[in-house]
């Protein structure tokens, strides 16, 4: 319900388990999962994301950048056959009871919103197994095509670049549509994981550990998974299930070296005066992945889970929480800190929603969207103190540095410029005379974007974000030329 709508890491994406447990003979017998059909089960979602990439910025114990959620979803299932089963989901951004006023602190819930409205859905009929794992999208060609008309119908009617993250996006559906899934409904697979569709029998306390291998970029990495039943309750019908996974140290490295690399490379500074020891430590990575499941010794559904995912490569390390609960049975599982937590540090993302009425920007490219174009009577005057209207005219802003670099919260590259006191007071003023209409920053008599200013600029510091990172460092070449200057003017 995140990762693909803000900007992602994604040579680090986090995979869920499809797999089944291996339980071993004797002890408590949990049955097949067999749901009852025509029954809406309502879960409540709690999610959270920390990324700390402080290593980077030389700035060793402060706290990770934090992203939540927290929602309401609903699982029909519709049929069931000896084959399969067929399920609808009905999905909601909106935050459950009980949590009015605190969306400022739940951001997820506002990404979602974005990824429904991008995907032109709000419901998704799946097929299944008979664990519950999805296997099959219906309506994806639709989804596509709606995708395709947001793609089509950018700002001002500009369409999405053919090489932008939205068209990358539609590509990994086309040539596997279960990324819907993974996308906007990733709760099927996470229950999944507790269920088999047959009786299976555990003894408390005995770990059982499996193996399989899982493919990175090419590279065969041996995963490890271990399950273990905890305990169980005869009052309430369940048993507890732990199961913890560890992805091979020495594959998982590898195969995760390109991006290790790239991250270098865009810290090539920092990179250059990293000791041995430091440098050893940036080339290794590490994934495990911790689940706990409430199931049902009725009819073997998962009632509760929660789960961490934890990957440290390249000197960052991103966590990802989810807590799942059904909301007609009593929560059994501690929620970790993070999901409940009153203070965080969050990251500015400046949500914007999209126009649900018609085709627009998707957040699969930029993390939000322009405010709706200025009433007619917005052009480019302002009303003066005489009753006259005077043009606001372009300013020229001196820079001191230019540096392309990756930003800590959406590992894109970027270009980082730094006015001097004397622009940076010109810009300010120019921001607060401008707010809520589209601007123009050009360099060398070239646009390079046109923001529409939500906010002043108090700092003096400007970022370009969503270009190709040689045409940033060919920026930040031309910005660095003595007496270089950006001219930033209302958009004609």
């Amino acid at each position: 319900m995140t990762s693909l709508h803000w900007k992602r890491f994604s040579c680090f994406c986090l995979c869920l388990t499809l797999s089944t447990p291996a339980w071993s003979a004797g002890g408590v017998t949990i049955p097949g999962y067999a749901p009852a059909t025509g029954v809406e089960r309502s879960y409540r979602v709690q999610k959270a994301t920390e990324t700390d990439m402080s290593f980077w910025f030389d700035k060793p114990g402060t706290p990770p950048v934090t992203a939540r959620g927290a929602f309401r979803q609903a699982m029909t299932v519709l049929s069931r056959d000896e084959d399969g089963m067929r399920v609808r989901w009905s999905l909601s951004a909106d935050l459950p009871e009980g949590m009015a006023g605190l969306a400022d602190s739940y951001q997820m819930n506002l990404l979602y919103r974005n990824s429904l409205t991008a995907y032109g859905t709000a419901t998704l009929e799946l097929e299944t197994d008979l664990n519950g794992n999805p296997r099959n999208v219906s309506g994806v060609d639709q989804i596509v095509a709606h995708m395709r008309a947001m793609a089509a119908n950018g700002p001002g009617g500009v369409p999405a670049a053919p090489q932008g993250g939205l068209y990358e996006i539609i590509n990994t559906i086309e040539a596997n549509p279960l990324q819907i899934v993974a996308a906007l409904v990733p709760e099927a697979q996470l229950l999944a994981t507790g269920q088999s569709y047959k009786d299976e029998s555990m003894d408390i306390g005995p770990a059982s550990a499996t193996s399989r291998d899982e493919d990175y970029g090419g590279v065969s990495v041996p995963v490890t998974s271990t399950w273990t039943l905890e305990s169980t309750d005869a009052t309430a019908r369940t048993a507890t299930l732990s199961l913890s996974e560890e992805a091979d140290a020495a594959a998982f490295s590898q195969s995760q070296q390109p991006a290790i690399e790239n991250l270098m490379t865009g810290f090539a500074e920092r990179a250059k005066n990293l000791t041995a020891d430091q440098l050893a430590s940036v080339k290794r990575a590490s994934k495990s992945r911790s689940v706990e499941l409430v199931v049902s010794l009725d009819d073997g559904s998962t009632l509760e889970a929660s789960e961490i995912v934890t990957v440290e490569a390249g000197g960052t390390r991103l966590r990802t929480y989810t807590h799942i609960q059904r909301q007609d049975m009593p929560a059994s599982l501690p929620l970790p800190a993070v999901l409940t937590a009153k203070d965080l540090q969050t990251p500015d993302l400046n949500i914007e929603p999209l126009p649900s009425a018609k085709a627009g920007p998707g957040i699969l490219d930029k993390l939000s969207t322009p405010p709706a174009p200025p009433a007619a009577s917005q052009d480019t005057t302002v009303a003066t103190g005489d009753n006259g209207a005077k043009a606001i005219a372009p300013v020229s802003l001196e820079v001191k540095s230019a540096e392309v670099g990756l930003s800590p919260v959406s590992y894109d590259h970027g270009l980082n410029i730094v006015l001097t006191p004397e622009s940076a007071a010109t810009f300010r003023d120019f921001t607060q005379a401008v707010l809520g209409r589209q601007t123009q920053m050009l360099i060398n008599d070239k646009v390079v974007m046109e923001p529409w200013m939500r906010e002043p600029i108090m700092d003096g510091r400007i970022v370009l974000a969503g270009t190709d990172r040689k045409d940033l460092e060919a920026m930040a070449e031309q910005l660095r030329v003595p007496g270089a200057k950006i001219l930033v003017r209302l958009r004609p």
